[in-house]
């Protein structure tokens, strides 16, 4: 079985940059997925993740299988709770939003999802999740009733991530929310990406290709692409 995580190290180590493209199932049009899944495999993407903040819709399981058959792409879990698991992906992100002081997102959901997680063969990497002030309120910071961490304090982000990387946390995400107003910011990416060993996935809030390169040049080893490439398919076209 492929090791994900240990990819994604490798990937560090050789400068090599990763994408991720972002799905929420409550927002796929089922009549174009099979277009949405060629234009993925024709894209730059390394990744899908698949999950949202609240996702209503029953179709998780089918949507991954939909997809395996017709991409190779690795398939990791961006779950917002316990009903977002499925054994049908290859990893699944065991976030915990470091940046919030809700037990339920630091550690509650995390309890709950382990009966579920033990059914299953996902590789399962431990992600601190920190939500960065973005310029309006998101999904994640209204579901989870916590504030994001203040854009300008570059330092305490800093210690947060730290914080991460000590607590055992593989990756550290910084987050501006999907349908951001602003993407979280080039020089939190640098002064983050310089402290911290472990990998650095940054998203939300980015809208073109080159916000993907200049967080990279940043420090970003993997940048997530989610509601942007939800408005427009040919995104990568560009």
């Amino acid at each position: 079985m492929i090791n994900i995580y240990n990819e994604i190290i490798q990937s560090k180590v050789e400068s090599q940059k990763l994408l991720a493209i972002l799905l929420d199932p409550d927002k796929i049009v089922w009549e174009n997925l099979e277009i949405l899944i060629s234009k993925i495999s024709h894209s730059p993407a390394t990744h899908i993740f698949i999950g949202g903040s609240l996702v209503l819709t029953t179709i998780l399981e089918e949507l991954i299988v939909q997809i395996k058959q017709n991409c190779d792409l690795p398939i990791i879990l961006f779950p917002g709770n316990p009903s977002q698991i499925s054994d049908k992906a290859d990893a699944i992100l065991f976030l915990s939003l470091i940046s919030g002081r809700n037990p339920d997102y630091l550690i509650e959901h995390q309890v709950n999802a382990v009966p579920i997680l033990k059914q299953t063969d996902l590789e399962i990497i431990s992600t601190g999740y920190i939500l960065i002030e973005s310029g309006n309120e998101t999904a994640v910071g209204r579901i989870s009733k916590t504030k994001p961490l203040d854009r300008n304090d570059i330092d305490y982000v800093i210690q947060t991530a730290q914080a991460g990387e000590m607590l055992g946390s593989k990756l550290i995400y910084l987050e501006a929310g999907s349908g951001a107003k602003h993407a979280v910011p080039f020089e939190m990416i640098k002064k983050v990406s310089q402290n911290i060993e472990i990998p650095l996935v940054v998203g939300g809030g980015i809208v073109d290709l080159q916000g993907i390169q200049k967080a990279y040049n940043a420090g970003a080893d993997l940048v997530v692409i989610g509601t942007a490439f939800e408005n427009d398919m040919n995104f990568f076209n560009q």
